[in-house]
């Protein structure tokens, strides 16, 4: 019996016109395209780097590179090589537009309180306080008495401090003096609330010990966008006697992996962001020192 022979293309995968391989093949082309994108993301890449970083032959990576080119995804600059190009700037741009900050959280929230038990919250910075966008009641016994719309101060909810966890160290000062002159109450003195917010910025949570609502404890994180920017902040909320310091500190795990979700799905990456992070330590570290 005569056997057919199968060729393999460029990419690797079989030829001869079946479906399934065609199939397959274009697959594996998109994802090689969309490797060439993230490749460059960074910076410039010539062909040869560009191909070895993916691992593809120099005439593969030329020509998937080429047809991006075509189509505005990349830009090529001989000297330079293949860098982003104004297809992904528009795509942005768009994504931004379309995107609700609410809308993109709201699953995450429902499966955070469902884990929890407790009452969960979104919040965003506006005319400096911490501003509801929505709620997820818990099944606790003793019910929040929070709203959507409704404000709540900086310096003493969880979502507040979470909120400006990015901030320098004369920001804080001025958040919680803009709060003293306008007649707040608050039993935690300035440098006691400094300490914990620097401790709170280096971990990436904050936690409101009773000190908004009696015996109303939380556990909150910020959510960032694309640019690495804090856009908002999601909080766990319970009565005290479900919330020891024990609980709060486990807590924080489950209540950065959503937030750290969210910020996925807005385009986060903490690897690109590293840098612009270090920076703000250094920042907030210099302010410590004066």
């Amino acid at each position: 019996m005569a056997r057919v022979s199968k060729t393999k293309s460029a990419d690797g995968l079989p030829e001869g016109g079946e479906e399934k391989g065609r199939s397959l093949a274009g697959t594996q082309t998109l994802v090689r395209g969309l490797e060439i994108i993230d490749a460059v993301s960074l910076r410039p890449l010539g062909l040869p780097e560009l191909a070895e970083s993916i691992g593809l032959t120099r005439s593969t990576a030329h020509r998937l590179a080429g047809t991006l080119v075509e189509h505005r995804y990349l830009n090529f600059v001989r000297g330079m090589g293949y860098s982003l190009g104004p297809r992904i700037l528009e795509l942005g741009y768009l994504t931004a537009r379309q995107t609700s900050l609410p809308r993109v959280a709201r699953e995450h929230l429902e499966q955070l309180a469902a884990r929890t038990g407790d009452t969960v919250h979104l919040g965003v910075l506006e005319d400096g306080q911490a501003l509801y966008l929505d709620k997820i009641s818990g099944n606790r016994r003793v019910e929040i008495s929070s709203r959507i719309g409704e404000r709540q101060p900086l310096r003493s909810t969880g979502l507040g401090k979470a909120l400006i966890l990015d901030a320098s160290e004369a920001q804080w000062r001025e958040y919680y003096d803009l709060e003293a002159r306008q007649g707040r109450g608050y039993d935690v003195d300035l440098q006691l609330w400094l300490r914990r917010m620097r401790e709170y910025a280096k971990n990436g949570y904050a936690f409101d010990l009773e000190e908004n609502e009696d015996r109303i404890r939380c556990v909150a994180a910020p959510v960032r966008d694309v640019s690495g920017r804090i856009v908002g902040a999601i909080s766990v909320s319970s009565a005290a006697q479900y919330m020891d310091d024990m609980r709060m500190h486990g807590l924080t795990f489950e209540v950065r992996r959503a937030s750290e979700a969210i910020s996925s799905e807005l385009g986060y990456n903490p690897g690109v962001d590293g840098a612009a992070a270090e920076g703000g330590k250094r920042r907030r570290t210099a302010s410590t020192r004066d």
